[in-house]
């Protein structure tokens, strides 16, 4: 952290109170800062973050308010070492002594100096400053640890040239990982990516730099740019904490960090993989707390919410939902078993890995390096007499057959393909090796679907789509009068601090659903083509993910752009 937790007001709130009244911290690891503190000494601020218990912005924010410092951001730093070096060459004091203090100055425009530094309220270092610039008009800036980190690694690579480069050693790794700014660094990341909402965090070396990116709302969204140098402290930091073998760098490696960021208890999935310029390492994100997701809620449209809530809650058979990884596959699957507990029914999941706790379920987590695979462990879930189960995906045909045979036998399946379509789902049972008899006589319902970012609702402007979208919509109104009556509300993004200026904020989902009638039935029993199946399927108000997008998007939850991104234009001129 580069600023003291310390109040240069007596009358301000402490910092610990602050964070606590906007909900940043919570009461139980505040009391954990604060027993830190009290034994180790330190600032609160900088524990707080090193802890992961809030995100640095927020810590930043608070002490702003707090000191009345404001807050410099990294496009107001200087990018030229050679702005500090003039202002540091022209005192007494090496500037190797400004780099140890973590301190730098710089001069603006009107003649006076900004300073930024790691603890810009520590007594002696504010008299040096006061000292070297005898006479002249000082301001003292708040500045995240990330842009101070880039600050002072400009003025040692341009000090130290060539030879400033970070050891391979594995021990001296193992040292820098374990120091406190990149431990604040790997902490923050983690804590600003939870903040955000963030699902994935992607760790990109590159020849000269690495960059840190978050994907939000199912876009990746670069938020920190730092030197290559510095990037081997933090992927070892990151294979440190998640159990991975730090000295191996030429195979692809997976972890699990289990943690608490922001008052949240999270579960990370690590996995590294070797690039041309360093290992690639990707972070995902699984809140154990997660957001409430009723079937009602989860953005499907009311013919689709009444054909699917229908579905679940038939004695016996298959529904499938497809899609590809992060298109909300699971978040739809809780959703629907929890509309479909009543306290009559045994319900098992078998699940890699467990990612949300339902109340009132048995969930079983697979262990396929111990042989516990999806097969082993439905074959013993069938002898605990359920009434439904949940595969968290079928991936072989052993897996397939076992879960036919259980539809077959009374029980209701639920499960998720790694499809483009619905409709494909057929097709991909059937090349897996599932008898189309089967796969006839067992599946109820297929569902594709993808998540498209909502519009944000402060800044959306009117838009008039392209003319192909508009003939679309008019074919979609005479198909589904019930759901397309009112004049369209077409928006387009623009972009505020509410969405951070992205135009979108929070997800929605598309969906495309095909319940299995006996025309379809027929045509899966011959192994017709996918083509000839949406024929079929057209009969029963069937509509693909475009289409239904762009009914969403004509409702103003979200852009016509937004949709086209997500389910494609390719049948954009079909009408």
């Amino acid at each position: 952290m580069n600023i003291a937790a310390a109040s240069a007001d007596d009358s301000a709130p402490p910092i610990g109170k602050m964070l606590q009244d906007k909900d940043h911290v919570s009461e139980a690891d505040l009391a954990k800062a604060l027993s830190f503190q009290e034994q180790f000494g330190g600032r609160l601020g900088a524990i707080l973050i090193r802890i992961g218990a809030v995100a640095e912005n927020d810590v930043l924010q608070a002490l702003s308010k707090q000191l009345g410092f404001k807050i410099l951001e990294r496009a107001d730093i200087p990018q030229d070492p050679n702005e500090y070096l003039e202002c540091l060459n022209n005192t007494a004091i090496p500037v190797t002594w400004w780099l140890d203090a973590e301190t730098l100055l710089w001069k603006e425009e009107s003649g006076a100096f900004r300073c930024i530094s790691r603890d810009p309220l520590e007594p002696s270092l504010r008299e040096t400053v006061c000292d070297a610039f005898e006479g002249e008009s000082i301001s003292w800036w708040l500045t995240a640890s990330r842009d101070l980190d880039f600050a002072l690694d400009l003025v040692r690579q341009s000090l130290l040239g060539d030879t400033y480069e970070m050891g391979d050693d594995v021990a001296h790794l193992r040292e820098l990982a374990e120091e406190a700014p990149v431990v604040e660094l790997v902490s923050n990341t983690l804590a600003q990516a939870v903040s955000e909402g963030a699902s994935d965090i992607h760790v990109e070396p590159r020849e000269q730099e690495f960059d840190i990116r978050y994907r939000i709302d199912g876009v990746l969204q670069t938020r920190l740019t730092l030197p290559r140098n510095r990037f081997d402290a933090v992927a070892s930091r990151i294979k440190l904490i998640s159990g991975i073998d730090i000295a191996e760098r030429r195979l692809p490696q997976d972890g699990r960090i289990g943690m608490r960021i922001s008052g949240r208890d999270l579960d990370v999935r690590v996995s590294s993989l070797p690039g041309v310029w360093g290992e690639s390492i990707v972070m995902r994100i699984l809140l154990k707390e997660q957001k409430e997701f009723s079937l009602d809620r989860i953005g499907m449209a009311p013919d689709h919410f009444e054909l699917f809530s229908t579905l679940i809650k038939e004695p016996y058979g298959i529904v499938l939902v497809t899609g590809p990884t992060g298109s909300g596959k699971s978040t739809t699957l809780k959703a629907a078993l929890e509309y479909v507990i009543d306290g009559k029914k045994k319900i098992i999941t078998v699940e890699d890995p467990v990612e949300y706790n339902i109340h009132g379920v048995t969930q079983v987590q697979t262990k396929s390096d111990i042989g516990y695979t999806f097969a082993r462990a439905l074959r013993s879930i069938l002898r605990q007499d359920p009434d439904t189960i949940m595969i968290g995906e079928i991936r072989d045909v052993e897996t397939a057959e076992i879960a036919v045979q259980a539809s077959l036998t009374g029980h209701m399946v639920f499960s998720t393909l790694h499809t483009n379509d619905s409709l494909s789902a057929f097709t991909r049972l059937i090349d897996m090796g599932v008898e189309p008899f089967l796969v006839a006589s067992s599946v109820r319902a297929v569902m594709a679907q993808r998540l498209a970012r909502r519009i944000c609702p402060k800044c959306n402007l009117p838009a008039t789509p392209p003319s192909p979208i508009q003939v679309k919509y008019e074919s979609l109104r005479q198909r589904f009068p019930n759901l397309v009556t009112s004049t369209p509300n077409w928006v387009q993004a623009n972009g505020c601090d509410e969405c951070q200026h992205t135009g979108y904020k929070g997800r929605l989902g598309l969906y495309e659903m095909a319940a299995v009638t006996d025309s379809i039935a027929d045509l899966v029993m011959q192994n017709r083509p996918v083509h000839e199946l949406h024929g079929a399927a057209q009969d029963s108000d069937f509509r693909t993910l475009l289409e239904d997008g762009l009914i969403k998007a004509a409702q103003g939850t979200t852009s016509a752009e937004e949709v086209i991104r997500v389910a494609g234009q390719a049948n954009i001129d079909d009408s």
